[in-house]
């Protein structure tokens, strides 16, 4: 029998060759040039929120080194370190979760973070290890609000050296809603009103405290 493994290597098309090192990869991106719009992309999706014309952005050419993250230099530098408690829904020893800045038009859409300035490579074991059951806690705040389908968790990290998990409730039964583009109806979707969204802080940090720490929102 003979061995042609080393031949169908040799002769193996170049351009499908990944060769070792960063560049190799950036070296492939169509950097400023038209790309096509994805035929069976987000954008034909029944969950997606746009539609009419639209067209996909050329690609810039990659900074590098990449700028720093808020926080990078470590919690001196770190907005989240620095907002007290009072800044929060709720909080214990090690965790504090927050609402987003402005109301949307979700049920609910939360961030959790640790208190202790640390990122996900870096999060120590214990604090690794409760992260599961701290984030089933907060779902379970979330849903006990009623009318909720699903908690979805996401973790992006692009802005802030400060771990920090989204969880974005879905309305029951609103099924263009659901999957991965559900942040972007976050856009979309009219703003609750503010005392209905204050009572909301409310109800979850009540459920939150239940079961230890200290609730913010009265």
């Amino acid at each position: 029998m003979i061995d042609d493994t080393a031949d169908d290597a040799c002769s193996a098309d170049p351009a499908d060759q990944d060769p070792a090192g960063p560049d190799a990869y950036l070296a492939r991106l169509p950097i400023g040039e038209p790309l096509p719009f994805p035929v069976d992309g987000a954008p034909s999706w029944e969950i997606f929120p746009y539609e009419g014309e639209m067209t996909v952005r050329e690609l810039r050419a990659p900074e590098l080194p990449e700028p720093p993250r808020q926080g990078e230099d470590g919690p001196e530098s770190c907005k989240q370190c620095a907002r007290p408690d009072s800044d929060f829904l709720w909080t214990d020893a090690h965790w504090r979760l927050s609402g987003t800045d402005e109301p949307t038009g979700l049920p609910a859409a939360l961030l959790l973070q640790p208190r202790d300035h640390h990122d996900l490579l870096d999060l120590p074991v214990e604090l690794s290890t409760a992260l599961g059951p701290m984030l089933q806690r907060v779902e379970r705040a979330v849903t006990s609000l009623g009318g909720v389908g699903r908690v979805h968790v996401n973790r992006w990290g692009d802005g802030a050296a400060h771990l920090h998990l989204w969880l974005i409730a879905r309305p029951a039964g609103v099924m263009q809603l659901r999957g991965s583009t559900l942040p972007l109806w976050m856009d979309v979707l009219p703003p609750l009103p503010e005392g209905v969204r204050r009572e909301r802080d409310r109800r979850v940090a009540a459920a939150m405290a239940a079961d230890g720490g200290t609730a913010h929102v009265r």
